[in-house]
């Protein structure tokens, strides 16, 4: 399966990678990153797909969201939403994830910039359930700055119809998808994840859900990497 180009929405660094997943013979995998992470948080993942025998692909995007979103429009064999955020029709919206996402929304002109995180609001975030050593070295080696256009669109995606954060649950080619959920998630908990999974389940196709324990927003990037990523691979390789 080769994946299509248009080359003046790719970076060169984007177009480079999927050169060599079309020239790899490999099915391909694409990680999208979430907000305020960069593509290279992925690099152990594609390493240990890629030993799967898969080829990886890393470009930059706005996470578990954007992966519903591209199911939702037939273009995914299987996908995985790892703590996604919320789309229009998902309601929950508990205080951690207000107080997490009130980094850009608490003041409107943060729409059109790129907004940073303190180490206490990583903390906070990301880094809640690892050890402070762990915390600071994740905050150091993954944390940039993240659109708050991205965070704009999911707040006020149940009151904007037009909203960019919209997804197709119902589309009968979205395909198998697994949604991941960490138990002690402040920025996305729980209960969003699962109010994901019960509007994805209406859909004909598979849909599962996975609740991580004792793990956080960190769970791709934190030394409990590999536990998740043995889990989405289990799932991948059922369907793809």
């Amino acid at each position: 399966m080769n994946i299509a180009t248009t080359e003046s929405t790719l970076t060169d660094h984007e177009a480079a990678q999927v050169e060599r997943a079309n020239a790899s013979g490999a099915r391909p995998i694409v990680f999208v990153h979430g907000l305020w992470l960069l593509p290279s948080s992925w690099d152990r993942w594609v390493t240990f797909f890629e030993e799967a025998g898969y080829v990886g692909v890393t470009p930059g995007s706005f996470g578990g969201l954007l992966t519903q979103i591209l199911a939702g429009r037939g273009l995914a064999s299987a996908s995985v939403a790892i703590s996604p955020a919320p789309f229009r029709g998902v309601l929950p919206l508990p205080l951690s994830a207000l107080r997490a996402a009130s980094v850009a929304l608490r003041n409107p002109a943060n729409w059109n910039r790129a907004v940073p995180l303190t180490y206490e609001q990583f903390r906070y975030s990301f880094a809640n359930v690892v050890g402070e050593d762990e915390a600071k070295e994740l905050y150091l080696g993954y944390s940039v700055a993240g659109a708050g256009e991205p965070l704009f669109q999911a707040a006020s995606a149940n009151i904007n119809p037009w909203s960019e954060a919209q997804v197709d649950s119902m589309n009968p080619d979205r395909g198998p998808m697994l949604i991941v959920s960490a138990d002690s998630d402040h920025t996305v908990p729980f209960a969003i994840s699962n109010a994901s999974y019960k509007k994805q389940k209406r859909n004909k196709g598979v849909t599962e859900i996975v609740k991580m324990t004792d793990r956080g927003h960190s769970l791709t990037i934190d030394a409990g990497w590999r536990e998740v990523a043995e889990k989405v691979l289990a799932f991948v390789k059922r369907f793809a």
